[in-house]
């Protein structure tokens, strides 16, 4: 008889999270193991990438109505998830407010999960052999599915970050397992709670080579072979991804004698201070946004240097894509980026400031040799981490 595993996010978002979601799905061995996927919001433009083999489950109107305005509630009827939704964030209000801090918070996101618990609805009338809850809040997992085994995954730095400890506490304390995305965002993680250190593992995010592969076949326009250095970077428009700071490193750049254009794929609330950025710098016609984009693959093939000037990550998929297509590839010095890749040999790690993140990108794209040396032990490596998929397994055995 098979095992059963319910995998619980949010929606198919472009996103780094939302792409290892779609290799996990990929890697699972369905012989042996019936997947059912819940997902809040059947939305997204990864939808159609989904493993047909793993059954979703229907969209329940609770869940989804977390991501729509509060006035559309009140016209739905829905008057505990508004309630709850507006608790919440009032909560977080008062909480950010008596914890003044420079990092960001993510107060307000656990909250709208803690305070509408009580109006969500069980998700299945199964039991499961294993439950994951693969992005955080991690709330409706632990208390609306049944099953054997919970474990909840580590995306991020959590040392990086505001939040409620004692919320979050509560919130993790349920989990048999708590996954992070690499050693170093697991050690984070024990670092901000002691108390669970034995119950944290790391299990490597799981890329879908064979779409990557394929998808970046296609054709591209966007960023013509000009003459100009082509500089990518994909992710988020948020605090997180640095992008803000971009348009004063290629600024750096170009006074330093480099042509190079950097292309800025994604969309978030940081857009508006990016653009006054490029402005404020005078690089209108050298960092160009490209904006959303289904399929970021044949700009990476493109491109001469991939580069994530990030503040913090757990693991930037993006970046292990990138090393998939054989790009040389630049990350600043995050807390975690020990764990990205290996220092001179798949990639280069530069100072996070914005003159030694700009140096150190000018030394590399002025070592042509180098760059091929970072290709070439990139093509060498199996970036897809499948092997991981076993260890997932073996939560079930525990």
């Amino acid at each position: 008889m098979k095992q059963s595993i319910l995998i619980f996010s949010q929606a198919m978002e472009l996103g780094g999270v939302e792409r290892s979601l779609l290799g996990l799905l990929d890697a699972i061995d369905y012989d042996r193991y019936d997947v059912d996927l819940f997902l809040m919001r059947h939305s997204g433009e990864l939808m159609p990438y989904l493993n047909p083999n793993a059954k979703l489950l229907p969209e329940i109107p609770q869940y989804a109505s977390l991501a729509v305005p509060m006035t559309l509630l009140l016209k739905r009827g829905q008057f505990g998830v508004l309630s709850g939704r507006l608790k919440g964030k009032l909560a977080a209000r008062s909480f950010d407010k008596r914890h003044p801090s420079d990092k960001p918070s993510v107060t307000a996101l656990t909250y709208s999960h803690k305070y509408t618990l009580h109006s969500m609805p069980q998700i299945s009338d199964k039991t499961y052999d294993l439950a994951i809850s693969f992005l955080t809040p991690h709330y409706f997992t632990r208390e609306r599915v049944n099953a054997k085994k919970y474990a909840a995954w580590i995306h991020t730095d959590y040392t990086a970050l505001t939040f409620d400890r004692s919320a979050e506490l509560a919130m993790w304390e349920g989990y048999d397992a708590i996954c992070g995305v690499s050693e170093q965002a697991s050690q984070s993680f024990r670092t901000a709670f002691q108390e669970l250190s034995e119950k944290v593992c790391t299990i490597e995010n799981i890329l879908p080579k064979e779409l990557i592969c394929r998808q970046a076949e296609e054709p591209q326009t966007d960023m013509p072979a000009d003459g100009a250095i082509r500089l990518l970077s994909v992710g988020r428009f948020c605090d997180a991804k640095n992008f803000d700071n971009v348009p004063d490193i290629c600024r750096r750049l170009a006074e330093d004698g480099l042509n190079v254009k950097w292309y800025l794929i994604g969309y978030g609330g940081d857009e508006p201070l990016i653009r006054r950025k490029i402005a404020e710098a005078g690089m209108q016609d050298r960092v160009i946004i490209l904006g959303k984009r289904g399929n970021p693959y044949p700009y990476m093939r493109a491109c001469d240097l991939y580069v994530q000037p990030s503040r913090y990550e757990g693991k930037a998929v993006t970046v292990r894509e990138a090393q998939l297509l054989g790009k040389p590839v630049v990350i600043t010095d995050y807390a975690t980026s020990g764990s990205q890749l290996e220092d001179g040999v798949d990639g280069v790690i530069v100072p996070m400031d914005n003159a030694g993140c700009a140096a150190g990108i000018a030394a590399l794209l002025r070592d042509p040799a180098r760059m091929r040396v970072l290709s070439e032990n990139c093509a060498k490596r199996d970036y897809t981490n499948s092997a991981e998929i076993e260890k997932i397994y073996a939560l079930m055995e525990d």
